[in-house]
């Protein structure tokens, strides 16, 4: 009887657990997605390439905005923004938590 009032409340402990730890590991992605990315955008100074090594190192759940002067010298502004994985029953509880990280740059020249 006892295990049957406990076991769910273990079994909800364990699901809130799991989502912190997958919560944590998609903001250190997202953080080394958008360095990535400003490290693309530096060298390259093109926009397309940010976004496409960005979406190579997270897949459809993130987004790339570049902005800025992309021109050499310029400071350019590499925004990432993440959908976080999320846990049946718990992941809920995150509501339209999105995580985000942005660097700014400075363009190398030729």
């Amino acid at each position: 009887m006892e295990t049957a009032l406990v076991l769910p409340v273990l079994v909800i402990v364990a699901l809130v657990v799991l989502q912190a730890g997958l919560l944590a590991r998609d903001q250190l992605v997202t953080i080394h997605v958008a360095r990535t990315a400003a490290r693309a955008a530096a060298v390259g100074g093109a926009p397309a390439a940010a976004s496409a090594v960005a979406r190579s190192g997270i897949g459809s759940r993130a987004s790339v905005g570049v902005a800025g002067d992309v021109r050499p010298g310029g400071l350019a502004a590499v925004t990432v923004t993440v959908d976080p994985t999320r846990v049946p029953v718990v992941g809920r509880g995150l509501g339209g938590l999105r995580l985000r990280e942005r660097l700014t740059v400075l363009v190398e020249g030729p």
